[in-house]
């Protein structure tokens, strides 16, 4: 996992083959305008979900992981908190792996919780697991899918 600012992406963009483009992506959007729904910037190998959701408890909020993509995750209408855990370390399946949908859930608990605020961003590698959307009300955020 890696957290930190849009403005200093520039350090680990290199650290996989659409990192850049979707670091470059994310920095030229206008937030205020963008409109719900998925963009696709290299076909199934990286693409952008805009999502307006309501943000959940943290018993409501279930760890998940994922095989396939890499997720950048970053909130835009105000903060957002997340737990993780260790991937290796989750023990409860709750939901099994869906791999047309590149998605487990888990039903640990999280051992560490942080939060972000909108041009912050965190990056879930496949052995981060980890539970979105937790607070209180709506929220949109940006998922970017990028190939593992």
């Amino acid at each position: 996992m890696i957290i930190d600012s849009l403005k200093n992406s520039a350090r680990i963009e290199g650290l996989n083959p659409y990192f850049k483009q979707a670091f470059d992506y994310l920095k030229s959007l206008d937030f205020n305008k963008l409109e719900a729904g998925k963009i696709e910037l290299n076909g199934d190998a990286l693409f952008v979900m805009v999502n307006d959701t309501n943000l959940k408890t943290k018993d409501d909020a279930k760890l998940e992981v994922h095989d396939k993509y890499i997720d950048i995750q970053v909130p835009v209408s105000c903060a957002e908190s997340f737990g993780w855990k260790d991937r290796s370390k989750c023990e409860v399946v709750g939901v099994p792996f869906n791999a047309e949908k590149d998605i487990e859930f888990y039903a640990d608990v999280p051992t560490t919780y942080f939060s972000l605020q909108p041009g912050e961003f965190v990056i879930f590698f496949p052995e981060d697991s980890h539970a979105p959307c937790v607070g209180e009300g709506p929220i949109r955020k940006i998922i970017v899918k990028v190939k593992n």
